[in-house]
Formats: structure tokens, C-alpha cells, sequence
């Protein structure tokens, strides 16, 4: 199927109003002043205000894609919600997006993917086959995620390193490419990172048991599992691109954590210079992570025209995902 014919023609991110430093988490756990900077590295994370809901930051940070992408919201052909937790059951967060945008009676099909803090990846895939196959011309994908609703701050190891919002991108045929895709998954890493209620096994209606409504993760279980799989998985992946790993103009990987990142790093044999690393200033922004990095590249300059990017990362399941795409 690769490569497959697929530009991004606009990039868009939005971080909600509320700025909240390192000091401030620091007085919220009742630590002494720096010390979560200095365990974490986390300057600042952004956090959402009651109106600053799921599709309202989605749809703030699309229309900054239609923007650099020089199109509007009726030209729009297909909505890919790609967010790691949904902003209600039903129905689906695109829907709620779409008629945000304007598009309510529009019957633009809109729908999520999801696979957690790799969603974007997903959806950005699913939307290279829809525009490969003739079906679409150009596709919203988007990540919007709020974090802070579900943190459970007797735990800061998880709790300390999320911050909220939202990316997206226009995309449609054009020059640009994805190179390659992959996605593994590996279900015995199951219980490193769950969040149990909002579904229908742990439901509102039979009573929620204290702490399934918050976020839990056992990094360290995470940690090995990521690390036993990923260094395959990232040779497979570009042997598939036909790129060798030093040729990459750009990695924007997903920012997990300050310890994730630079263990990549090393371990992946990554040049510091190649690596989008905005962690310090949003934190972990589930699925919005990967595009709100590649936003931040391409307005920034580090990812140009005709270059090639590497967008990677891991999410719950534990799975791992990787894109290569030419810009």
C-alpha cells in the first residue's frame, strides 16, 4: 500500500487559557519550590476551563489548519476525531466538531478513531487510504484531549506530567507522502496504563468504585515493555520507508514524559537535533502530543517542504505506532 500520496496541507493547535508553572504543582502537592521541574521537567502544562471542552479546543485548532491550508470548512470531505478519551459516549466527538465548524447539516461523514495517545497516527493512516482510494480530497484529522479531568493527584508520577490540548491537520493528494506505517500492539501490558470507568464494565448507573473514574499507570511496567519491542519495531518501520535512520530530517515523537524522551534518545540512537522535544512547555497531551509537535515543527521551520519526518510514539495497550511522512 506505501507509499501512499498524501500531503498535509495546514497544521493547527490550540492550549487552553489556563497556564499552569511547575511552582504551581508544586504548592498543589505541598513540595518544596522546583522540586517537580527538577523530578519531571515540566515548566508549564495548559489546563482547560469549563467551556474549553474536547470539541471546543478541536475545533479552534482546525480552523488554524483550514488557515495554513488555504481552504475552508465546506471543503472539508471527511472528519476524523483521533482523541484518547472521547468527550462523551455518544455520540462521537467528530459529530460534535463537525456541527461546531458549521458543517451540522452537511453530511460530511465524521467519525473516531481511537487508540489512545497513538489515535492521531490511526486516524491519519485511515485517512491516507480514504484519499488514496479516491474517496476524499481533503480530511480533518484531529486530536483534542483534557487530561486534567482525570488525574489522580495522590499519584504525581502520572498525574504531574499531562497537560491539555488539541491539534490538527488538513491533508489530500498532493506531492507529499506517508512513506510507511506500523502498528503493533501487545495486550499483556494491558494493566500499565488504565483509566476504568466511562465504558460499560465499570458504569455510573451500578456505582464507580473509588479511583476507577482517574487515570492509573505503572510506568515501569510501560518502561519495559516499550523497551523490549521498540528498537524492532523502529528498524522494521524504516526498512518499510526504504530511509535510513540518520537521513530523517525530523522525529516528532510522542512527549510521554522528560525521561521517555531522552531515553529514546539514547537508546534509539536518535540525534538530539532531529528530535521536536516541546515537552517542558504542554506536558503529555495524550493523542494531541504527536500532531501538537508536528505543528510546532512545520511553524517553526524544522520541517520544511520535500523533508522527511518520523512521527513515533506509545500508548496503552500497550501499543506502539510509527508514521514516516514526506512534508
Amino acid at each position: 500500500m506505501f507509499p501512499t500520496s498524501v500531503t498535509i496541507y495546514g497544521t493547527g493547535n490550540y492550549l487552553p487559557e489556563q497556564c499552569m508553572s511547575a511552582n504551581a504543582v508544586d504548592r498543589l502537592l505541598g513540595w518544596s519550590e522546583g522540586q517537580s521541574l527538577a523530578r519531571f521537567g515540566i515548566a508549564n502544562r495548559h489546563v482547560a476551563s469549563q467551556h474549553e471542552t474536547t470539541s471546543f479546543m478541536a475545533a479552534k485548532a482546525a480552523k488554524r489548519a483550514l488557515d495554513m491550508a488555504q481552504c475552508q470548512a465546506k471543503d472539508i470531505d471527511l472528519i476524523l476525531g483521533a482523541c484518547g478519551v472521547m468527550e462523551q459516549p455518544i455520540p462521537s466527538t467528530a459529530v460534535l466538531v463537525q456541527d461546531r465548524l458549521g458543517l451540522g447539516k452537511s453530511g460530511i461523514p465524521a467519525f473516531d478513531v481511537n487508540a489512545t495517545c497513538l489515535s492521531f497516527l490511526q486516524a491519519l493512516d485511515l485517512a491516507g487510504m480514504w484519499i488514496e482510494a479516491g474517496r476524499a480530497r481533503r480530511v480533518l484529522v484531529f486530536s483534542s484531549d483534557i487530561a486534567s479531568s482525570g488525574l489522580d493527584w495522590t499519584q504525581p508520577e502520572g498525574a504531574a506530567i499531562f497537560g491539555d490540548g488539541a491539534a490538527a491537520v488538513i491533508v489530500g493528494p498532493g506531492d507529499g507522502a506517508i512513506l510507511a506505517h506500523g502498528f503493533e500492539t501487545y495486550g499483556a501490558g494491558k494493566e500499565a496504563c488504565v483509566l476504568a470507568a466511562g465504558g460499560t464494565r465499570v458504569n455510573p448507573t451500578r456505582g464507580i468504585a473509588c479511583g476507577d473514574d482517574k487515570f492509573h499507570m505503572d510506568g515501569g511496567k510501560a518502561f519495559r515493555i516499550t523497551s523490549r519491542y521498540l528498537p524492532k519495531f523502529l528498524s522494521t518501520l524504516l526498512a518499510r520507508a526504504g530511509i535510513e535512520q540518520e537521513k530523517l530530517d525530523c522525529i516528532i515523537p510522542h512527549q510521554a514524559s522528560a525521561h521517555a524522551l531522552q531515553h529514546a534518545i539514547r537508546a534509539l540512537g536518535f540525534r538530539s537535533d532531529q528530535v521536536v522535544n516541546i515537552f517542558a512547555q504542554t506536558g503529555n497531551q495524550i493523542a494531541s502530543s504527536i500532531p501538537t509537535a508536528l505543528d510546532h515543527a512545520v511553524r517553526a521551520g524544522t520541517l520544511c517542504r520535500g523533508q522527511t519526518a518520523l512521527l513515533i510514539g506509545t500508548s496503552a495497550g500497550i501499543s506502539l505506532g510509527g508514521t514516516v511522512v514526506r512534508f
